[in-house]
């Protein structure tokens, strides 16, 4: 199955095969794969500094900004305090002295105390906990070999995290849904530990062992969905106080954002294992399928992390689509599910690799989305709808959200035009109005009838005779994606871009246009819809002197780019994605203030030599970020561009921390920056 090139970013590393809670939900002891018993109960420091220097020569080899290690087991705090901090200092000063280092760990929390916690803390690890519920709810599950309860020591491990001095090391909750336990009562008792964020975790099944509940599902109907809808109706009415993260990946999903999980969305295929002794291994859900399942057959000791990926599996990890069965594919939803984990599509009867199905929560997670996606959005950011913003934010944006932009826009010209109207007159405006809006819609919404209105209010001879043509255009159409486009090179105030405009001339237009549009298709989908929606005019330009590119946008002249004609599709499509993020977050900023406009604050940034101010580092980011975007994708198909794609994020995701770092945005400008970080992170 051909799959992208990725590298890897994330790391599990087994430090511990043993556990010191039996919990019978467990996918690593309890389900189908046994491996655990023939690996060492710890991994020792030679074979953590062997998976240290595989992971540096990796992150190196291939320019990774950031990669992540996950301390897991069985339970982690089973090396104690010196060897745990021997660990930490190994992969610290191997892997980070490469690149950044995002070092985490899951426990059970019964053995967190403040000497592990000072560890952790030195070491700058985040730490997440197992806890599924109240008393009652925990102890269903997770209790000592002989039976005792857990909840009160963990409790105890939870409020060594909470406290002032290890706060920063609390990453959040993990709890396992046990459709047995009251929802709500489920909720409120993680919400009253103060958890930075609450992961929900489906338990791991498959068709031949499909989870508690979904056995006689005729009679069952899809309880899990009812179960998660139960806290998603009592966190919304609490005002979101925590991230949950199920579901914000799902709001993620559904505007085009990044998912942050491997539990839904297309799996991005750049998460190993290492085990205690040293072996490479597919994600640990694999552990519920067969004895065996995740196995590569490579060590850390004899094979690379590079002839990890080269792996069928780890291919078929990162197929995307191509992986899901034709059920899934053809889903509404299947964008936001992803077909679910995929250790969870496994039927051994169903032929193939027996994982070409839908997931065996597939009703559950359908019905989750849809209701989801039916409710109302939270409450609107400025006049935006916050979904819609959401989008924007994230870096792209789809017809929908385009459409919502273009909206407001046109409201402000019909403002300026009426201002112009009650100034100076209007002669057959006012009448074209009454008698066809549609047509006076159209007339005013042209992208340089904001241009003409402004010049009019700041002039004290305006151009009264352009009323009388605001309805015509160009004769020069070209079609774009199925759109149509004009090639305006006549209108007499085009000239807003701060470049000279270009004379008409015969440039082939059409053709590279029609090339450009299929390369956005294929180097930013994500974007594309939206794209093709909201430009509506190309006036050409100059070319400059010096044989560069060249290009603008005006925020008085929504949906129109200037662009002096290049032949080259790819080249086209660059700029015109470049643009459009410029005209989207320009239409953003005239509705919703995201720059503080009293900072004096001024940022490097790496596109320029020197400082720019806050509005203008915040829309070379925006723009830039797009830019990347299609260069990762092109760089996954010919690893040759992986220095343009790494120049590209490298310049965003600095530009974003110094924007978030400094105090010249907005709360709104805040969150948009947010977002955007969440999208640059993905790519990690």
């Amino acid at each position: 199955m051909s799959a992208p090139w990725r590298p890897l970013r994330h790391y599990v590393l087994k430090v511990a095969s043993r556990c010191d809670l039996a919990c019978d939900h467990c996918y690593v002891y309890e389900h189908a794969d046994q491996s655990w018993r023939g690996r060492p109960p710890l991994m020792s420091l030679a074979t953590a500094s062997v998976a240290a220097r595989r992971i540096a020569e990796h992150a190196a080899a291939h320019d990774l900004a950031q990669v992540s290690v996950i301390l897991h087991g069985g339970e982690p705090l089973l090396l104690g305090p010196a060897r745990l901090r021997a660990l930490l200092t190994e992969l610290r000063g191997t892997i980070g002295a490469v690149c950044r280092l995002d070092l985490r760990m899951q426990t059970n929390g019964v053995r967190l105390d403040a000497a592990h916690a000072e560890v952790l803390l030195e070491a700058g690890v985040r730490v997440g906990v197992s806890l599924d519920g109240d008393r009652s709810a925990n102890d269903r599950h997770r209790v000592f070999r002989r039976g005792a309860s857990s909840y009160e020591r963990t409790l105890r491990g939870i409020g060594v995290l909470r406290s002032d001095r290890f706060r920063s090391v609390y990453a959040g909750l993990l709890c396992t849904v046990d459709i047995a336990n009251d929802p709500v009562a489920v909720y409120a008792s993680l919400i009253e530990q103060d958890p930075p964020r609450i992961d929900l975790l489906l338990p791991h099944g498959t068709w031949a062992h499909p989870p508690v509940g979904l056995a006689e599902r005729g009679r069952d109907g899809r309880p899990y969905a009812r179960w998660l809808l139960a806290v998603h109706e009592r966190w919304v009415a609490d005002g979101r106080p925590v991230p949950i993260r199920l579901f914000d990946s799902l709001g993620a999903l559904a505007v085009g954002g990044p998912s942050g999980t491997e539990a839904v969305g297309i799996d991005a295929g750049d998460l190993v294992v290492i085990e205690t002794d040293g072996a490479w291994e597919e994600p640990d859900s694999m552990k519920t399928t067969w004895d065996g399942a995740g196995a590569t057959g490579l060590t850390i000791f004899e094979h690379s992390a590079d002839e990890v990926t080269a792996q069928p599996a780890m291919r078929r990890r990162r197929a995307g689509m191509a992986a899901l069965s034709s059920t899934c594919r053809a889903c509404e939803v299947v964008r936001q599910c992803g077909g679910g984990l995929r250790a969870h599509r496994y039927r051994p009867d169903s032929g193939g690799d027996g994982f070409e199905n839908p997931s065996v929560y597939c009703d559950d997670l359908k019905e989750l989305i849809i209701t989801l996606n039916s409710q109302p959005a939270p409450p609107s950011i400025g006049s935006l709808p916050s979904d819609v913003f959401d989008q924007i934010a994230y870096g792209f944006g789809d017809a929908r959200a385009v459409e919502a932009l273009a909206a407001e826009e046109l409201a402000i010209n019909r403002a300026l035009v009426g201002e112009v109207i009650a100034r100076f007159g209007g002669r057959g405006l006012p009448e074209l109005e009454r008698s066809d809006p549609v047509a006076f819609n159209a007339a005013i919404g042209r992208p340089y009838v904001r241009a003409w209105a402004v010049r009019c209010l700041e002039e004290s001879s305006p151009d009264l005779d352009r009323m009388d043509s605001l309805g015509e255009s160009p004769d020069r159409f070209v079609s774009f994606g199925g759109s149509t486009i004009v090639i305006d090179d006549a209108d007499p105030y085009r000239d807003v871009f701060g470049f000279p405009v270009a004379e008409a001339d015969d440039s082939p237009w059409e053709a590279v246009l029609a090339e450009a549009w299929e390369v956005i298709l294929t180097d930013a989908p994500s974007g594309a819809e939206g794209l093709r929606r909201g430009i509506k005019v190309i006036t050409p330009l100059a070319p400059p002197g010096d044989g560069t590119q060249r290009s603008a946008t005006s925020r008085d002249a929504f949906g129109a780019v200037g662009i002096a004609f290049t032949p080259k599709a790819e080249d086209l499509a660059v700029l015109l994605v470049h643009e459009f993020q410029h005209t989207k977050l320009g239409a953003v900023l005239d509705l919703i203030d995201l720059v503080d406009p009293n900072t004096p604050e001024h940022l490097s940034v790496g596109w320029r030599p020197d400082p720019r101010p806050v509005e203008a580092a915040l829309q070379g980011a925006y723009a830039h970020l797009a830019i990347a975007d299609m260069w990762r994708r092109r760089s996954e198909r010919e690893p040759g561009l992986r220095a343009r794609y790494t120049m590209y994020r490298d310049w965003t995701a600095e530009a974003i921390a110094a924007l978030r770092a400094g105090d010249g945005l907005t709360p709104a400008g805040r969150h948009l920056t947010t977002r955007m970080a969440a999208t640059v992170d993905g790519w990690h």
